[in-house]
């Protein structure tokens, strides 16, 4: 249980193996509300794990797709708020829109969908007044057609070294075993552990800052 919620424990150890040979990885724990493990096998549950910092994704395009890096205009709390707001329901209504797109096409790889591509749309629709609503039948719209005309390459799984920008941060050494240039990965592999074979090496406690909180 973790905060009133029940959940699933699965135990593995990760190894990613790259073009020249290198291999790294480790043990993780998953904590899952995906209770049924036939329905949802540890083995499966853990191959996505490598797709867990996706989320960023979303900072990265509020802040800088749909802001162009600008900061929010508003100089009071209530004014913050109503932006923030305001971005996050225009995401989540382009994302819809991708999503319908893609729900159009069985097999496109979400991926490949670019982002900036439903971005664009949107504007030009807004400024033109054109196709404001979409008929019923008409699923994919005006921009799931852009988008779906604009897809990305197909992703190329990689290794990068992890850039550190303050010298007070815990991540300021490099991880043991990670390459330190980038590099393919040809592979992405999780072992699930059986509960009564489990043993896993805590990680350290991260040191304080010595700057204070």
């Amino acid at each position: 249980m973790i905060g009133g919620v029940k959940v699933r424990v699965v135990a593995a150890k990760v190894t990613v193996t790259c073009h020249d040979g290198t291999s790294y990885g480790g043990f993780y724990r998953l904590a899952t509300t995906l209770l049924d493990d036939q329905a949802f096998p540890a083995g499966q549950v853990m191959a996505l794990y490598h797709e867990r910092w996706e989320h960023e994704v979303t900072y990265l395009a509020l802040r800088h797709t749909l802001l162009s890096g600008r900061i929010l205009r508003s100089k009071s709390p209530a004014g913050v708020e109503q932006e923030a707001w305001a971005l996050l329901a225009l995401y989540q209504a382009l994302r819809t829109a991708v999503t319908d797109a893609v729900a159009a096409v069985p097999g496109t790889d979400p991926d490949r969908i670019s982002y900036q591509a439903a971005v664009d749309t949107a504007q030009d629709l807004v400024i033109t007044a054109r196709d404001i609503t979409d008929p019923d039948d008409d699923l994919p719209g005006d921009i799931g057609r852009a988008v779906l005309g604009r897809l990305n390459p197909p992703r190329r799984p990689r290794v990068c070294p992890r850039r550190v920008k303050s010298p007070l941060s815990r991540w300021n050494k490099h991880p043991p075993g990670k390459p330190t240039t980038s590099k393919k990965i040809t592979s992405i592999t999780s072992s699930p552990i059986p509960p009564d074979h489990e043993r896993i090496t805590p990680r350290p406690k991260a040191k304080p800052n010595p700057a204070g909180p």
